[in-house]
């Protein structure tokens, strides 16, 4: 994996894990994560033909 990649999944994960409240359930908070990083890679390629 590249520079490019790890930082923008850092970055989604961190801000993932900033936003999802504490008193969700596992499942709940698994199935957003998953969510975003279908949404992020996605996404990624976009940006990085942008960018």
């Amino acid at each position: 994996m590249d520079g490019v990649s790890l930082a923008y999944y850092a970055v989604v994960c961190g801000l993932l894990a900033g936003f999802v409240p504490v008193h969700w359930r596992m499942p709940a908070r698994f199935g957003l994560g998953l969510l975003v990083g279908l949404v992020a890679a996605g996404v990624l390629p976009a940006l990085r033909g942008l960018f």
